[in-house]
């Protein structure tokens, strides 16, 4: 069975840092793109960052202003969102999602994603 499993989300103050994981099982990520996205609650999902099959080549959102890294490591078939100087307005589900569309470079687009986590709840507040 195809899955995908976020973890790493909690509640932090203005200002912190959290490191969301994406772990594979039933397949390899090797062979996928690799996306992150988020949906607040009243909100369309909305992309965050995403990565190509090899990790040479990411994308981020325009809001995610060099505060968010997204990786992979693809020994431990898992891809991480390294997120630093979060903001109130970073609160979120966070999903994670693996297309079989290899393009490059990758999008943040949820029509080309095939695969889906259950999401992990991130909260920014003092």
């Amino acid at each position: 069975q195809l899955q995908l499993v976020e973890s790493g989300g909690g509640l932090v103050q203005p200002g912190g840092s959290l490191r969301l994981s994406c772990a594979a099982s039933g397949f390899t990520l090797d062979y996928y793109n690799i996306a992150w996205f988020r949906q607040a609650p009243g909100k369309e999902r909305e992309g965050v960052s995403c990565i190509i099959s090899t990790g040479g080549s990411t994308i981020d959102a325009d809001f995610v202003e060099g505060r968010f890294t997204i990786s992979r490591d693809n020994a431990k078939n898992t891809v991480y969102l390294q997120m630093n100087s979060l903001k109130p307005e970073d609160t979120a589900v966070y999903y994670c999602a693996a297309s079989k569309q290899l393009l490059s470079p990758c999008v943040i687009s949820t029509p080309v994603y095939d695969y889906w986590g259950q999401g992990t709840q991130v909260t920014v507040s003092s």
